[in-house]
């Protein structure tokens, strides 16, 4: 396989992929219990491929040193390659990604009514459950 998983910043070659291969799981009949089609593709993010320094501790930092992908969509093991180095290719895209940092808000007044009233059905409910005083029976 000559092909080469590219994202901003470095590049993976297909060879750099450690290939996995067992039997899909579930019903199939003889071709699932016989045929390794199940694929396990790791790449070693610390080695590697041509990568960019700042580039490979993002990732590393973000997946450790391994990254991992299984696929068995399909009948067919090489068609399932395709699809592990498809999904290897969308999390590198992933982990590059920037976070987008929350901007705090403060609830609206509204909601702190809802809230507040929800305590105080809680509350009266609650209350509502007390012990019964035995004198109170009439015996």
């Amino acid at each position: 396989m000559d092909r080469v998983i590219e994202f901003p910043g470095g590049t993976v070659p297909a060879t750099a992929v450690v290939w996995r291969f067992d039997p899909s799981g579930g019903p199939g009949g003889q071709h699932a219990n016989r045929s390794n089609t199940r694929v396990e593709a790791v790449i070693d993010l610390t080695t590697a491929g041509d990568v960019e320094p700042d580039v490979r501790a993002r990732l590393i930092e973000r997946f450790g040193t391994e990254l991992r992908t299984i696929a068995d969509d399909s009948r067919s093991q090489a068609r399932n390659r395709e699809i592990a180095l498809d999904r290897l290719q969308a999390r590198l895209l992933d982990g590059l990604a920037g976070v987008t940092p929350r901007k705090p808000t403060r609830p609206s007044g509204a909601a702190r009514t809802r809230r507040l009233q929800a305590k105080r059905r809680r509350s009266e409910t609650k209350r509502g459950r007390g012990r019964i005083d035995p004198a109170s029976y009439d015996a």
